[in-house]
């Protein structure tokens, strides 16, 4: 049970400088049960503009990531990517590693192949990775091996500290594919990438599969038979998804009125944006509001 946060905007946090090492760009602290009553975004809707990963070895408090609960256990992994709506729902003390990272981390040249990797990618808007024991334990270890070398200062520290990434990147991109991704990496499916991570800069201001297909320099046809065969679903309808995403993270988590929310989404007309949800979410945004709101409070 919380309150709505009655802000127009959402409010956006960057990430803190690492404790051990003033670093703005990648951060990793652990968290030893204490819990924080302080910290500004708690039962506040906020969006983080950093990659944020937290091995929860011990925990059962309750979060959301947009408009999804989720339920912390026991040596699980969470993950999410910038700008995602968080809110944490409850005050149980969580023990376990946490990463952050920025974009800027991620464009470093001798990071550049990480950002293709499917845990930062996130084609399935996934957040939580089933682990088994070996899991946990590789996990566990490595990220331990993370903490302590960035608090080192030892000679050639940030080439250690970015193996042992590199590693956890790839391990996490495993876990990833094997529970959520069923097909290889071929040129469609990275097509396919390319076309949501588009939708993700301009789904805001563009909302026709033309528009997209002359960014990627192809035929709206072509783009269109492609994206069908990998996802299954029509090109426009990934866009009408991430904008309807997004209108229920501002319609659940604000009080925007419905002609803002219309607006922000890059729809002129408050009564086609209505209509438009509707035919999608079969229900008015007033009445989504409602009803969202008296499921959750």
């Amino acid at each position: 049970m919380y309150a709505i946060d009655t802000e127009v905007v959402i409010p956006k946090y960057p990430l803190a400088p690492d404790l051990a090492t003033g670093n703005k760009m990648f951060s990793i602290v652990k968290a030893d049960g204490t819990v924080n009553l302080i910290r500004s975004d708690f039962l506040v809707p906020h969006r983080k503009d950093y990659y944020f990963w937290a091995f929860v070895k011990e925990g059962s408090s309750r979060h959301w990531i947009d408009t999804k609960p989720y339920q912390l256990s026991n040596n699980s992994f969470h993950f999410s990517t910038p700008h995602q709506v968080h809110l944490k729902e409850e005050a149980k003390p969580v023990k376990g590693i946490i990463v952050a990272f920025t974009a800027d981390f991620l464009a470093l040249e001798e990071n550049s192949l990480l950002r293709q990797l499917p845990i930062i990618q996130n084609p399935n808007n996934e957040h939580e990775l089933i682990l088994t024991d070996a899991d946990v334990v590789f996990i566990e270890d490595i990220m331990e091996k993370v903490y302590q070398e960035n608090r080192s200062g030892g000679n050639w520290r940030d080439s250690m500290l970015m193996g042992y990434m590199r590693i956890l990147f790839i391990y996490l991109s495993r876990l990833y594919t094997q529970q959520f991704l069923k097909d290889g990496l071929d040129s469609d499916r990275l097509l396919l990438k390319k076309y949501l991570a588009k939708i993700e800069v301009s789904y805001t201001n563009l909302h026709e599969v033309a528009a997209y297909a002359d960014m990627l320099n192809m035929s709206a046809g072509h783009l269109s038979e492609v994206v069908k065969t990998q996802s299954g679903k029509p090109a426009i309808a990934h866009i009408h998804e991430r904008i309807i995403l997004e209108a229920k993270r501002l319609l659940f988590h604000t009080n925007n009125s419905i002609k803002e929310i219309a607006f922000n989404l890059g729809f002129e007309d408050a009564s086609y944006f209505n209509r438009f949800f509707k035919r999608i979410v079969e229900q008015t945004p007033a009445t989504y509001r409602t009803n969202i709101r008296e499921m959750y409070h």
